[in-house]
């Protein structure tokens, strides 16, 4: 093949590759240290599979996926958020927590709409599925800010997964120590279920 014949084919390979579908590529990540990766059922990856290298704490957790897609703060903090305050656990008091719902960070990862549910997964590596109905209901949060102020990493966040249990009856019912079982704090990872 000569120089130039070279040439012609690599410029029609690069020509045929900038007219394929946006959706055929994955979109680049956000520029921002990752805090949430959003894995199985979802439309919209910008990343691509687990590489078992880098992806130290999902490899050690044993998590597999092919695409996902990761959301830094700045990306989170786009979406509309959302205030409750629930009283909590620790210290038996009430708190403002601020983020988006949870919904509309699966509806931005492009979740399956008729997914059966969400497995949410915190750095500790405790797993908790909640169904679909059930972030609906309880209007789940991705808390991203604590009495106004961004959650640390070695407290409640960076990210926590939580609803306003005082606003629901059968959740304010329940000694107040019960109410958060589905409510991982340092969530990281969301896994996207089938029905």
């Amino acid at each position: 093949m000569t120089k130039r014949n070279f040439l012609r084919a690599a410029a029609s390979a690069l020509a045929a590759t900038a007219a394929l579908p946006a959706a055929a590529a994955p979109r680049a990540v956000s520029p921002g240290p990752v805090l949430l990766t959003v894995t199985g059922e979802i439309a919209r990856p910008n990343r691509g599979p687990i590489d078992h290298a880098l992806d130290q704490m999902m490899h050690k957790q044993k998590l597999e996926f092919e695409r996902a897609h990761a959301f830094d703060f700045a990306a989170l903090a786009a979406l509309p958020a959302v205030e409750i305050r629930p009283t909590l656990e620790y210290d038996g008091k009430r708190h403002a927590l601020r983020g988006p719902l949870l919904a509309d960070v699966m509806r931005a990862a492009g979740a399956d709409p008729k997914a059966e549910g969400y497995v949410l997964r915190a750095i500790d590596g405790y797993a908790v599925m909640v169904s679909r109905e059930d972030a609906l209901k309880y209007r789940f949060i991705v808390a991203t800010h604590l009495d106004g102020k961004p959650m640390p990493l070695g407290g409640l966040g960076p990210l926590w997964a939580v609803y306003e249990a005082d606003a629901f009856p059968d959740m304010a019912a329940r000694p107040v120590s019960e109410r958060f079982g589905l409510c991982p704090w340092g969530i990281y990872h969301i896994a996207v279920r089938k029905a």
